[in-house]
């Protein structure tokens, strides 16, 4: 008889462990069907959210490092700068041009997608594919970045000098009061096919005529892009003239021209029908006339706008 509570104890005992067993394991059920149910929300739910704002972003990210911060060469390649000169150029546009981060994209991106798109002459659909980015974003940063690159003008831009009598500069030095030179030059560029007449050059390039201003020490003064190639030069530089913001040559000075433009006040032409260019002046050729002699120096100071062309070229090309 003393046997029955131990035994009545053991039932009870084991009744109990069945029941918590049989308990646990509809809560290890409950919490793996929960869990389930949890990451199948989570990840149908949240999944995009978390992609966009994330991995795309650093996806994004990585590419602008590769394009830019990889190394000089890349960079150059790519965005035709240095990292030195592109990380200075976003400081400007940031701190001076007004440029702004976005939620989405930083303000170097932005940058880089617009030195992209000029560099290598590429379409928005493009650079939508490879920033992974929308048409319309595309279209935002670029000129957003355009416009901040406008309003550097005052800082960009030089002002222009004039040369002083004690001039100790071999070129210049021949010319007191002069300012630089100016001349234009065809851009190739793409059109649609019913404008490509009127941008056709006699070269037959499909190019606009930009008029160019540069100081003697090859810094552009004024820029005016967007006549059609077809364009003579003198009729870009008087509508450059007749701006209200446009080119403006104070009294007494002016500036060096080839025989493209007129020889009148304000710009300096050379004497037609005499040696003028500097391949005339090779071969131990010396000049024979007071004429030719001017022609030499106009050549040879008037050049620079020719080489600052060039330069301007091998970059962007």
């Amino acid at each position: 008889m003393a046997r029955l509570p131990l035994i009545a104890q053991s039932v009870r005992r084991k009744r109990i462990g069945a029941a918590l067993t049989i308990w646990l394991e509809i809560c290890r059920i409950a919490i793996w069907f929960l869990f389930r149910m949890g990451a199948s929300l989570s990840l149908h739910t949240y999944r995009p959210m978390i992609r966009s704002y994330t991995l795309d972003f650093y996806a994004k990210r990585d590419y602008v490092k590769r394009l830019v911060y990889a190394s000089d060469e890349t960079c150059i390649e790519q965005v035709r700068m240095n990292i030195t000169a592109f990380f200075k150029l976003c400081e400007m546009l940031e701190s001076l041009g007004g440029l702004k981060s976005s939620r989405n994209m930083l303000v170097d991106e932005q940058v880089a997608m617009f030195l992209h798109i000029i560099s290598h002459h590429l379409k928005n659909r493009v650079i939508k594919h490879h920033f992974r980015r929308s048409k319309e974003t595309v279209s935002r940063a670029f000129h957003s970045v355009l416009n901040a690159v406008i309003r550097l003008q005052d800082v960009l831009f030089k002002k222009a000098e004039p040369i002083t009598a004690d001039s100790s500069d071999t070129r210049w030095k021949w010319f007191k009061n002069c300012l630089g030179a100016l001349d234009g030059t065809h851009i190739k560029i793409r059109v649609p096919t019913v404008d490509k007449p009127r941008y056709r050059t006699r070269k037959g390039d499909i190019a606009t005529n930009m008029l160019g201003v540069c100081t003697p020490d090859m810094q552009f003064v004024y820029v005016l892009p967007g006549w059609e190639g077809s364009v003579a030069d003198g009729r870009v530089l008087r509508d450059a003239i007749s701006r209200t913001h446009g080119l403006k040559v104070p009294n007494g000075c002016y500036y060096l021209v080839d025989a493209s433009y007129t020889n009148c006040e304000g710009f300096l032409a050379h004497f037609r029908g005499q040696r003028y260019h500097l391949n005339e002046w090779h071969q131990g050729y010396q000049p024979s006339s007071p004429q030719e002699f001017f022609n030499m120096k106009h050549a040879s100071a008037r050049n620079v706008i020719e080489r600052y062309f060039g330069l301007l070229k091998v970059r962007w090309n």
